[in-house]
């Protein structure tokens, strides 16, 4: 079956205008164009928009869907699988959310008594998949699998008390550092107390702490532009004054 733009788009779910950007991008091409100008998209294209969308739908930029859809060795099927295994991840989290608020609601009424872990249970699964879903990829090829398993399953046995402490940290982290880059020296008193506070963050959040691996995320700041954006959105600059901090700390730079 053929649709036409609109045709396609009410069929997908999707406006109009968004088939176009597509074709203009050239990540969805029309199989044809007829003879009164209307592009015309046929089964081929049907498949491939719907693999566009599943990709949107996890959080895929269109640059990197374009990229990954036009590399000679995509494998559609084995796209379909690794969306399901997504999908599934993402259903489970969502079970966990509606079993967290099911639990508060019985909880509120009288009939369960809610336990402080249980409270945030399904919010820490949230933010490991998000975490996962974002960095870690790269955190496993630059650390191991075993060390990202690690900071996971230690997430999941964080109290509420730890959480928020954490938190805390982290804030304290930011404000130091906007301080300390002012002076321009990463050696400075200023910015080791920001490499020593990170050092008790990161020990939090990995449950465990190694002075190569603080060195080697420290890098992981200016390397990856994430995290470069995350770190300089005020002070440009601020990731690589941070990273050299981190590294007078560790001793990796003298």
């Amino acid at each position: 079956m053929e649709y036409t733009v609109q045709k396609l788009g009410k069929l997908a779910g999707v406006s109009s205008r968004t088939i176009r950007y597509y074709d203009e991008i050239e990540i969805l091409k029309p199989a044809r164009i007829n003879s009164s100008g209307y592009r015309i998209y046929g089964e081929t294209e049907v498949k491939q928009l719907q693999q566009i969308l599943f990709f949107r739908e996890l959080g895929i930029s269109l640059e990197a869907i374009k990229k990954i859809i036009t590399d000679p060795e995509f494998n559609a099927i084995e796209a379909l699988r690794q969306h399901h295994e997504k999908l599934l991840e993402k259903k489970y989290q969502i079970d966990m959310l509606i079993a967290n608020v099911e639990k508060t609601i019985e909880s509120a009424l009288g009939g369960y008594k809610m336990s402080d872990k249980e409270r945030f249970q399904g919010f820490k699964e949230k933010m490991i998949e998000d975490n996962e879903r974002r960095y870690g990829k790269e955190v496993r090829k630059k650390f191991s699998d075993e060390a990202m398993e690690q900071s996971n399953n230690h997430w999941k046995n964080m109290t509420k008390e730890e959480y928020d402490k954490m938190q805390k940290i982290g804030e304290d982290i930011l404000s130091i550092l906007a301080e300390a880059f002012k002076t321009g020296n990463p050696a400075g008193d200023l910015a080791q107390k920001t490499a020593e506070l990170h050092k008790e963050w990161l020990t939090m959040a990995w449950g465990y702490y190694d002075k190569e691996a603080h060195g080697g995320l420290a890098q992981m700041y200016v390397d990856d532009e994430r995290f470069t954006a995350y770190y300089d959105k005020n002070q440009p600059g601020t990731a690589a004054f941070l990273r050299d901090a981190i590294h007078f700390y560790t001793g990796i730079k003298k």
